[in-house]
């Protein structure tokens, strides 16, 4: 049985764009989908800037299920699990249903549906609540949904590892398929729009005013964003034998803990230092080999410098010659489906040869003297990628992906 885990579909639902192709045109292009906030009223919270997904309807992509009984984080993750799937030219009537398995990662799985209910108690009018919303709220149901809409039996499984969810997630569908459990898995991570995330950044004071600047000397916080996304995965042979397209190799993951504080990243870059030098040993690769990083870059003070200094730590002089960026400068941070969304990107740019850029990076930091493609995606050979993704808990989590070489 091959061990090689390699990519075969992709599936995104962001502001940028629905789907594979004019989400990738869009973010070469450095479009942004950071707008004002249409979803609530903002006015409480000093920033108004946010990226929603603004022409997203469920009834496309979901048949199974109704979308006006699941949340708006189950639609999204559904939709980017079927564009994967018609992306990887899966026949799911050819897989035993047993055998494909469903892994997703979240930061706060369906909180609209909470907030419907804190809605009708402060207007003390619980007796127009449904009891049956209960089963709507916890954020196991987006992975269930998944299965339910797709009739799957294999592993199904969400891990809410806030911010780097997509990555663990997409780590654990590796292994799954590496140990045999499964021979297809449906893994990223989704997230939506909510005024429960909004407003605990904002009262943290890390909300940007206008727009997302990683790595510049005048950032001042991360932009909300919402979205999903998806990967299939598979073993290699298998794929080839039924001729899918093959984007790129996971070549392994490394995970760390901080161990410092709730929200803020240990000082010397502890944790990111150690996911990455753990991805590098478990992929066999050198740090000569990476062309690509893709920054976790949320546009905090703190955190760029900190990844900054982290990337230091282990590329040494070498960190000065290898590209990173950010695209969470377009597409604000999408919480759990941010590294999923970025897997896939990292994905893309081994297909492709080509970085997507950092935007808004106009006067770079001092302390950030690394090279993010600023403004402009860059025509690049990319054999080996790095996706980087820190959360809050201090829970962090690197993958590294490779050109697919049979």
């Amino acid at each position: 049985m091959s061990e090689r885990i390699v990519i075969t579909g992709i599936g995104v639902v962001t502001s940028i764009g629905i789907g594979r192709e004019r989400f990738w045109d869009n973010l070469l292009a450095g479009r942004s989908g950071i707008s004002r906030v249409e979803s609530f009223d903002t006015t409480g919270y000093g920033v108004s800037r946010g990226a929603e997904i603004k022409e997203f309807e469920p009834g496309p992509y979901i048949f199974t299920l109704s979308p006006s009984r699941i949340g708006r984080a189950s639609q999204f993750a559904i939709a980017a699990a079927r564009l994967a799937l018609a992306d990887g030219l899966v026949d799911l009537d050819r897989i035993p249903r047993e055998r494909v398995g469903v892994v997703i990662g979240t930061t706060s799985g369906e909180p609209r549906v909470i907030e419907q209910f804190d809605d009708h108690y402060l207007a003390d009018d619980l007796q127009n609540v449904n009891s049956d919303f209960i089963w709507s709220y916890p954020c196991h149901v987006i992975a269930e949904h998944i299965a339910c809409e797709f009739d799957l039996a294999g592993i199904n499984l969400t891990i809410p590892a806030a911010c780097a969810a997509g990555n663990y997630a997409i780590s654990h569908a590796f292994d799954a398929l590496r140990s045999g459990r499964a021979d297809l898995m449906i893994a990223g991570g989704s997230d939506c729009f909510s005024r429960i995330t909004y407003a605990g950044f904002a009262r943290l004071g890390a909300i940007a005013s206008e727009v997302c600047r990683p790595f510049d000397r005048n950032r001042e916080g991360m932009i909300p964003g919402e979205g999903a996304g998806i990967l299939v995965l598979e073993r290699l042979d298998q794929a080839m034998a039924r001729g899918a397209p093959v984007y790129a190799e996971i070549a392994g993951y490394g995970l760390s803990c901080d161990a410092h504080h709730m929200t803020a990243a240990h000082p010397a870059g502890d944790g990111p230092a150690r996911a990455m030098e753990r991805a590098l040993d478990a992929s066999k690769t050198r740090i000569d080999q990476v062309d690509y990083i893709s920054a976790h870059g949320t546009g905090t003070p703190t955190n760029d410098r900190i990844e900054t200094l982290a990337v230091k730590r282990v590329f040494k002089d070498l960190a000065y010659s290898t590209t990173m960026s950010s695209i969470k400068s377009m597409l604000g941070h999408t919480m759990g489906a941010a590294s999923a969304i970025e897997t896939a990107v990292c994905g893309l740019a081994v297909a492709c040869d080509v970085i997507p850029p950092t935007i808004n990076l106009e006067d770079p930091d001092p302390e950030c003297d690394l090279d993010y493609v600023p403004n402009s995606a860059r025509e690049h050979r990319v054999d080996v990628a790095m996706n980087n993704a820190y959360a809050f808990g201090g829970n962090n989590a690197s993958l590294v992906l490779k050109k697919c070489v049979a």
